[in-house]
């Protein structure tokens, strides 16, 4: 995935929803899921511009994910 400095697009492929901690793991922006809990934890994820603490929110299409410089627009 690694792409800094552009978007890059992820495609819920039919499902309603990805939690967030997944969709990080997915993605390959974290090696587990676990990392990617304890980066949500601390704020250092953004969700349509906001800071983002819960590890299961629910993102779905239109949304935006904001993690270590990439950006995910979520369709």
């Amino acid at each position: 995935m690694k792409k800094k400095g552009k978007p890059y697009e992820f495609d819920l492929n039919g499902h309603e929803f990805i939690e967030l901690n997944q969709l990080l793991k997915v993605v390959g922006l974290v090696n587990s899921g676990g990392e990617a809990n304890t980066f949500i934890a601390n704020g250092e994820v953004r969700v349509n511009d906001e800071i983002e603490t819960r590890k299961r929110n629910k993102i779905k299409a239109g949304f935006k994910v904001e993690f270590g410089g990439e950006i995910l627009l979520i369709k």
